[in-house]
């Protein structure tokens, strides 16, 4: 009996003993691995940016990214003027450090949005957004914004890219969803998004809203708005009506829209 009960107690020592062990081994390895993490992870968002504005060589190291990714100028732009704001305007001490996600969820650096306005489903729009200007000659020649909005499942985080005409796209891509492999998932695709480069976000002869849409099916390239118009993810509506949904946000009056009647002003 006696020889039972120190069995029990050796086995509980022994499971208390590994669970301790494992515990340190998993926190340690968490508080070591961060900073590849963080690093893993600002390299992922260049990549993106770079893709998105067709600049992102083929088969790029991580050094070589750096170095295109350099040529970039990150500015932050008031939503509500249009206007570049310096970094002190969120506490900052450079533009990078911005986490405009985070911002998104500061009810000091952002609003909740009213339903009819929300078509994106982001419900708080940040007041301060991160951009990216990728000059030539003193002259704007490519726009990187950030947008996101939801899908069928999640929301997708992306960048649009403009030519510095701010109405010609250069390219779009997500870095971050949840949408269905295979569906919506096909957001991913390089032929779909081959599809992006030269379409318009503007049609400045009906409005000043925007008109850049998903259509079911494919575009009838013969019709007069071909150029507004992309082909809709098959047997994806809902992540479809989504891309579309925050891209109208994002490209209107709630989103970027003063910055980009500045950047056609020359402003």
């Amino acid at each position: 009996m006696s020889n039972s009960k120190d069995s029990v107690q050796r086995t509980v020592i022994v499971a208390l003993l590994l669970c301790i062990v494992c515990s340190v081994v998993v926190a340690s390895s968490v508080v070591l691995l961060k900073p590849i993490q963080q690093k893993n992870k600002a390299l992922n968002l260049k990549t993106n940016i770079l893709a998105a504005a067709g600049l992102l060589p083929q088969n790029a190291s991580a050094s070589l990214i750096e170095e295109e990714f350099g040529k970039i100028t990150p500015k932050l732009v008031d939503l509500d003027t249009g206007e570049y704001v310096t970094a002190d305007a969120v506490g900052k001490s450079d533009v990078i450090a911005y986490d405009q996600k985070k911002a998104a969820k500061d009810p000091k650096f952002s609003e909740k949005l009213d339903r009819d306005i929300d078509i994106a489903s982001v419900k708080r729009r940040e007041k301060y957004a991160k951009v990216y200007l990728v000059e030539k000659s003193g002259e704007v020649d490519r726009i990187i914004l950030p947008v996101h909005g939801y899908g069928l499942w999640s929301t997708l985080y992306g960048f649009l890219a403009l030519e510095g005409d701010a109405n010609t796209i250069v390219g779009l891509g997500f870095y971050q969803h949840s949408e269905t492999p295979g569906l919506g998932g096909e957001v991913d695709n390089p032929n779909w998004k081959a599809l992006w480069p030269g379409k318009k976000v503007y049609d400045f002869d009906s409005g000043d809203q925007p008109v850049i849409k998903l259509v079911k099916g494919n575009v009838d390239r013969s019709k007069p708005d071909a150029a507004y118009n992309v082909d809709g993810l098959s047997g994806a509506t809902l992540t479809s009506n989504g891309v579309t949904n925050l891209l109208r946000f994002w490209m209107g009056e709630n989103g970027f829209q003063k910055y980009l009647d500045n950047i056609r002003k020359g402003a």
